[in-house]
């Protein structure tokens, strides 16, 4: 007869697990804590200026803003950084915490799971340096527009617009599914066999599907500035909500018919 686990033997073996998944939930919320901590310090510090991006809505101070002088391409990359790990990595929790159950005993864990992490950073640090090129544009045009400049809020009304509408899309809410199908989103990407490759297609298949889900909550960020903690607290908050929790969905209309609604009243205060 096949010998069987008792409550207390089944018990006994699950406390390492949940002994290192505290830790693993510890280590994660310490994380995103410190960046949050340092975006907000940066902020307040001498050197708030390579951090802050003034909203297209303010046309004095993005003028002023495109006539400084740029920094350097590594402080871009640290924001961003900063700004995923604070706003982004913290969504990605739920899923994480299924690929530890079900890599669970494997000697490579903590590996696997950094290597899930770092192909999702990926995933947003491209989409960050896309976003970056087309910020770019828009500076060189308003350096170069003084029609540009003083209408920057038709740019940030357009973007609003368009983040609202893109709330009631089909492809958001695709993307979205697979966010919310964890178990069959790692199931069907993990066989074991190649354990490395698979822990990084992991981490870059959710990347993907996080950024084709929020990518137009981020571009708000351009039109409010993205030096303000605060509208980054709010933005992350909203995205994290709506990936994880299960009425999250309901947020869809609140959240683009605000978006809409700004549009509208921009065009209307400045048309």
């Amino acid at each position: 007869m096949p010998a069987t686990l008792s409550r207390g033997e089944a018990a006994g073996s699950l406390r390492p697990f949940a002994a290192q998944h505290a830790v693993f939930v510890a280590l994660l919320a310490l994380l995103a804590i410190a960046c949050w901590a340092a975006l907000w310090l940066w902020s307040t510090s001498p050197y708030a200026r390579y951090l802050e991006h003034p909203g297209w809505l303010d046309a004095a101070g993005f003028a002023e803003f495109c006539r400084s002088v740029a920094a350097p391409a590594g402080v871009h990359v640290l924001a961003w950084l900063l700004m995923i790990a604070a706003m982004m990595l913290p969504t990605t929790y739920p899923l994480l915490a299924m690929f530890r159950r079900i890599t669970a005993g494997r000697a490579d864990g903590a590996l696997l799971t950094v290597l899930v992490v770092a192909g999702f950073v990926a995933v947003w640090l491209a989409f960050g340096v896309v976003a970056d090129a087309a910020d770019a544009a828009v500076q060189t045009l308003a350096a170069r527009s003084d029609w540009v400049l003083v209408h920057g809020w038709a740019i940030g009304a357009a973007v609003l617009a368009g983040a609202g509408l893109f709330q009631f899309s089909g492809l958001k809410y695709r993307c979205l599914e697979q966010c919310h199908a964890r178990f069959g989103f790692v199931a069907s990407r993990w066989h074991g066999a190649h354990p490395k490759v698979e822990a990084m297609r992991i981490g870059i298949d959710h990347g993907t599907f996080c950024v084709g889900c929020c990518w137009a909550l981020m571009l708000v960020m351009f039109v409010v500035g993205t030096g303000s903690v605060g509208w980054m607290l709010a933005l992350a908050a909203a995205m994290a909500a709506e990936k994880n929790l299960p009425w999250g969905r309901r947020l869809r209309t609140p959240i683009g018919l605000a978006l809409i609604g700004s549009a509208c009243a921009l065009v209307a205060i400045n048309a």
